[in-house]
């Protein structure tokens, strides 16, 4: 089968097949890809195609199998997730990271970035520039910069505590 053939046979035989193959899967966003699939491994065997060979029935039977099996691998992961209890609780995240979160928010985006990437990723310095496009000497300023500005702003926190502002409320 010449590829011109394979394309008039493709336009044809899809919305046939996918029509097909929805009545089976009941879904017709599953038959159009197991359908299409089937004619990707169609298309590698297209010269081994005779027109009086039925490709039709070649691709409509590798269609259904791949459905099958797509049912079959859904099944055992459903079976899978049923089997294995959600855990009993999880845990939120402690002060300590609440903390570093809410600084880090309030350095600026560059400062951030390099922290997050080079503490938090472990990226090297040299990393981190190519990363982000800065110079080398850049990002250890912005390193430098912005741990310091993390240790003044967690100090704070630790040394401020629960204080009561005239309200009476705690800060």
């Amino acid at each position: 089968m010449t590829e011109d053939e394979f394309d008039a046979f493709y336009a044809t035989a899809f919305p046939r097949l996918t029509g097909q193959l929805y009545a089976f899967t009941g879904d017709h966003g599953e038959a159009q890809d197991v359908v299409q699939e089937a004619f990707v491994r169609a298309w590698d065997r297209r010269q081994q195609f005779l027109a009086d060979s039925a490709p039709e029935a070649w691709i409509r039977t590798v269609a259904m199998r791949l459905a099958v099996s797509r049912w079959r691998r859904a099944r055992r992961w459903l079976e899978l997730v049923r089997r294995t209890p959600p855990p009993e609780s999880t845990p939120g995240p402690g002060p300590e990271h609440t903390a570093l979160v809410a600084a880090l928010r309030e350095l600026p985006q560059a400062q951030r970035m390099a922290i997050v990437l080079h503490h938090l990723c472990d990226l090297s310095v040299e990393q981190v520039a190519s990363e982000t496009g800065a110079p080398v000497g850049t990002v250890k300023a912005r390193l430098s910069r912005g741990r310091a500005e993390l240790a003044k702003r967690l100090a704070g926190d630790e040394a401020d505590g629960p204080v009561r502002k005239e309200s009476g409320r705690v800060r």
